[in-house]
């Protein structure tokens, strides 16, 4: 059995890591996302956000959107749409393009919020999205809360 994290175990400022497993993302019946590339975000308070190359994205699914934010960390996120058998799923995730030193690995590398999406697997384990369209992280039976950005189960 893999041990199990507290995300309060998590440091800040967040630290960026390599994942050596594979992540799958589908979305009405189309597979979006099947990477072994992978890095993962960990940030006190914080479900793991992973991070795969963008470029594993197919080209049919990816409309870039003009929305932006800025994290004291990584630099500027700029967003994009996935667009799978005809909707449109408005700022499902995002990148950074030029980010921060501390962040550098992250350039070309693409994130996406579990909740706007029918099933992301970690491992083969569906994952739970973190409460909130905020931070996008991903809770599986391998993380330990409370978390932030929710309320009940998953947070305070």
């Amino acid at each position: 059995m893999k041990d199990i994290e507290s995300v309060w175990d998590y440091p800040r400022p967040p630290l960026l890591v390599p994942f050596s497993g594979h992540i799958r993302i589908i979305h009405k019946d189309s597979i979006i996302v099947d990477s072994n590339q992978v890095f993962r975000i960990l940030e006190t308070s914080h479900p793991p956000t992973y991070y795969f190359p963008l470029l594993d994205i197919s080209p049919e699914f990816l409309a870039h959107n003009q929305y932006t934010t800025y994290c004291e960390f990584k630099g500027q996120a700029t967003y994009f749409d996935l667009i799978v058998n005809e909707e449109r799923i408005e700022s499902a995730g995002w990148y950074y393009g030029n980010p921060n030193k501390h962040y550098a690995a992250l350039k070309g590398y693409a994130a996406v919020y579990a909740s706007k999406l029918d099933a992301c697997y970690v491992n083969d384990e569906k994952v739970k999205a973190q409460e909130g369209d905020f931070y996008g992280g991903w809770i599986t039976s391998h993380i330990k809360g409370p978390f932030k950005g929710g309320k009940g189960t998953y947070g305070w």
